[in-house]
């Protein structure tokens, strides 16, 4: 099923932040419909800095194709402000669409772009960021490929403006709406009364950010139908990482970590190894008549 049709129907879609083929193999076998291509998330395992746009529009595209290489479920890529104007967003929607995005997500952010939950962001015009919209509506080869458009106006320009770019996202021609970083429950629950049933809406958790943390099943009550954990995993596995190395450094041995960790096996087993070693037998003339 597409992203799309998926988007029409209950419960809300919980797609976890990934930044990698490994991350998103682990998000598909965990059951997960969709997955969230962090633009954050790739900076902080790739280039191991902060998400201060940083990230190329390349680099994202290589992780793009790697990880559709790996998994099938819909992926939603983060495409920051587009990667520059008008003409930079239609290639990027031509390149990320081609690498097997299912959605681009674009904001209306100047560069140097800002975490949404950092301070100090600026933004581009309303009628800028309209055009960036209609350009990569017009770009996309299929009409299932479906176009995020953010705002991230709660912080710069207030509330009120911040549903109004919205608005003028919508008439645009996005497929979804993001307002970023709403501050209170109250205002998650104006964005859903002024936008729910008119278009699809995605709500971003962030822990330890500006928006009170919600469960899915919440957020899909008062109409939200996209939630997306974007650093979540980076944030766990960097915990888990720290615990595991201070062990290390404290004993010399990994033992004291066994039963929180994975073997040689067990890792192989997740990665498929026996299946992949399963077809190369069947190009393999001498394993073909080992078993004659």
């Amino acid at each position: 099923m597409s992203l799309k049709a998926r988007l029409a129907r209950k419960p809300a879609v919980l797609a976890p932040g990934v930044y990698d083929a490994l991350s998103a193999l682990l998000v598909e076998q965990a059951g997960f419909e969709a997955a969230y291509l962090s633009g954050a998330s790739i900076a902080y395992t790739a280039l191991g800095r902060p998400d201060l746009g940083l990230v190329s529009a390349e680099e994202v595209a290589g992780v793009v194709r790697r990880i559709r290489e790996r998994v099938s479920l819909p992926l939603i890529v983060d495409a920051d402000t587009g990667f520059g104007n008008a003409l930079n967003v239609q290639r990027t929607m031509v390149t990320f669409e081609q690498a097997g995005a299912s959605a681009i997500q674009l904001e209306d952010q100047q560069l140097p772009k800002r975490c949404g939950h950092l301070s100090g962001k600026s933004l581009i015009t309303t009628e800028e960021m309209v055009g960036k919209v209609r350009a990569a509506a017009d770009a996309r080869r299929s009409e299932e490929t479906l176009i995020i458009a953010r705002t991230d106006a709660i912080a710069v320009e207030g509330f009120e403006a911040a549903l109004e770019r919205a608005e003028a996202y919508l008439a645009a021609g996005a497929d979804l709406l993001f307002v970023e970083a709403p501050r209170s429950p109250e205002e998650l629950q104006a964005i859903a009364s002024r936008f729910a049933g008119r278009i699809p809406l995605l709500a971003n958790m962030v822990e330890g950010g500006r928006t009170p943390l919600r469960t899915a099943e919440e957020l899909e009550a008062i109409g939200y139908q996209l939630v997306i954990t974007p650093g979540a995993m980076v944030r766990a596995l960097t915990f888990a990482a720290q615990d595991f190395l201070k062990g290390l450094k404290d004993t010399g041995s990994t033992a004291g970590y066994r039963g929180r960790m994975l073997d040689f096996d067990g890792l192989n087993r997740v990665l498929g190894l026996d299946e992949m070693k399963a077809l190369g037998a069947e190009y393999d003339p001498a394993s073909r008549d080992a078993a004659e």
